[in-house]
């Protein structure tokens, strides 16, 4: 196997975690490429990260719209919450920014997705 296959001795430090769970969800390829980029970009400490829609567009081969549409249906499916964010101009502008993403924990996510199977 090649060595970059292989996660270093000391820890996989080329490596990021998802969740198993992740696949019994029923999530389409497009919302599990947006969730695995997210995840890919997360801070561990505070499970937070904000790449715009461009980047993760270009990092999952996807156009901004796109990446928006699975954006809210991985909001609905409670597996992230969006936060805006602001920033203020040279000229004293107040304009968006990009917004924060934070990975929720996969176990209410899990809890949502078999309670819309039961049909609750």
């Amino acid at each position: 196997m090649n060595n970059f296959l292989r996660a270093s001795s000391n820890g996989a430090k080329n490596f990021f975690p998802l969740p198993n769970a992740i696949f019994s969800l029923g999530l389409s390829a497009g919302e599990l490429a947006v969730y695995a980029y997210l995840m890919f970009c997360e801070d561990r400490k505070s499970h937070q990260c904000w790449p715009s829609y461009k980047t993760i567009g270009k990092a999952v081969g996807m156009s901004e719209n796109t990446v928006r549409k699975y954006v809210r249906d991985l909001e609905y499916k409670t597996l992230i919450l969006t936060e805006p964010t602001t920033y203020e101009s040279s000229s004293g502008q107040v304009r968006n920014s990009n917004l924060i993403f934070t990975i929720l924990p996969i176990q209410g996510a899990v809890k949502f997705h078999n309670e819309c199977q039961l049909g609750k």
